[in-house]
């Protein structure tokens, strides 16, 4: 009888410490992958500001195309990407910078001078020189981007 009573203590000990592991490699990996899947969420977004025109260069209710050239780290190169935005003087002292980038399917725009509309030459959508839509399929307006004055320079942040 006290080998029966042995015997089974011993299983529940092994249950109880196999059960134990699991419970050890699960909640491990419940904080690694949870916290691979969170860090985005609490890591510092780091402000970059790129010089994109000097303020006297900018028509007023014009957007003026400005390619911008933003160079970031790939390993163990150094890439450099060129965004196009369009800058648009509604101020003295103030101007929006708009994205070129069509919210229909994400071709590229361009200002027409004649029509003075911004327009999209995949699918014919129009946006006001604010970058509201005017026609076409675009779903909303061409996002904007932070601008900022550091004397006659307009800084655009990317």
């Amino acid at each position: 009888m006290s080998s029966s009573n042995d015997e089974q203590g011993r299983r529940q000990f092994f249950a109880r410490a196999i059960a134990a592991i699991q419970a050890a490699i699960g909640g491990t990996l419940g904080l690694m992958l949870g916290g691979a899947a969170a860090s985005p969420a609490f890591a510092r977004r780091q402000e970059n500001w790129w010089t994109a025109a000097r303020l006297a260069t900018l028509t007023l209710n014009e957007p003026t195309p400005v390619v911008i050239r933003v160079a970031r780290k790939d390993g163990y190169t150094q890439v450099v990407d060129r965004r196009t935005v369009f800058l648009v003087r509604s101020g003295d002292a103030q101007v929006t910078a708009l994205d070129s980038t069509c919210t229909h399917l994400g071709c590229r725009v361009s200002w027409d001078r004649e029509s003075k509309q911004l327009k999209c030459p995949c699918h014919g959508g129009t946006y006001d020189h604010t970058g509201a839509v005017v026609a076409g399929p675009p779903p909303q307006p061409l996002a904007t981007l932070a601008t900022r004055l550091d004397g006659d320079l307009v800084l655009v942040q990317i």
